[in-house]
């Protein structure tokens, strides 16, 4: 069992639950309602909760070049296929922009020059996958921190919302996006980074660019890739993220 998963199972006080064995997974086996389901949220919850009590301003690891022993394997969506995207590729992103809406006092149009003119950080640390691998990485951006500071968020402000040019699911209605949220205090993180770069390069598309995500206490799941936009609100509006609409943790803490 990953270290993670064990310390978040015993977090809640639930090792002896056999399904839980399974990871995050376990939900895509259960019912829309029900007995069961609901005792996960609950533990999700709890999770959560003893977690801002005891370790969310804590510092992930960080590590040396030597630790980096192998490519940084990715995750989800690779290339996407979306045809906004493919045309902002071909012209080296220098129509792509980043915006930032919502509770902010000053909204933002960010090109990749701006995000990059911006004092930035390095730092090599895991990347913990739900699926029960890591891979240690280097990556570069700008303290997500010092992006909302200039958009000047509002008293109201309490959530992130990270919104993804990559269609992750196509059906009768339409595409749907990727998108994840993070509430404030993991947004502040001096950890937590827009990277636009990694091992030294630019970042590559499968791994995300021209911009993803980094909030390195969390799972993988949690650090969109493709970026667009962030959205920053007052309370979530939903389950907060593509995959915690289909069961799994909001906060994916490790």
């Amino acid at each position: 069992m990953p270290a993670d998963l064990s310390r978040r199972l015993v977090l809640t006080g639930l090792l002896a639950t056999p399904a839980l064995l399974s990871g995050c997974k376990v939900f895509d086996r259960l019912p829309p309602d029900g007995a069961t389901r609901n005792l996960f949220e609950g533990a999700n919850e709890l999770t959560h909760a003893t977690q801002k009590l005891v370790a969310r301003d804590a510092l992930a690891p960080e590590f040396t070049r030597a630790d980096i022993r192998q490519g940084m394997r990715p995750n989800g969506v690779t290339n996407p296929a979306d045809a906004d995207y493919r045309a902002l590729a071909a012209n080296a992103w220098a129509d792509w922009r980043l915006t930032v809406t919502g509770a902010v006092e000053k909204p933002l149009s960010l090109s990749l020059p701006d995000l990059m003119a911006m004092p930035s950080r390095t730092q090599i640390t895991r990347h913990d996958c739900v699926e029960g691998w890591s891979c240690i990485a280097e990556w570069t951006g700008v303290q997500l921190s010092r992006v909302l500071a200039e958009a000047k968020l509002r008293p109201e402000a309490r959530y992130v919302y990270f919104r993804s040019m990559d269609t992750i699911e196509r059906g009768l209605s339409g595409g749907i996006k990727y998108w994840e949220s993070h509430d404030l205090r993991d947004a502040l993180h001096p950890q937590t980074i827009l990277a636009y770069g990694m091992n030294g390069g630019p970042l590559p598309v499968r791994n995300g660019a021209p911009l993803r995500l980094r909030v390195e206490r969390q799972l993988g799941y949690k650090m969109a890739k493709y970026l667009a936009g962030i959205e920053v609100v007052p309370a979530l509006a939903d389950k907060g993220g593509y995959w915690e609409e289909r069961g799994y943790d909001w906060y994916g803490g490790i």
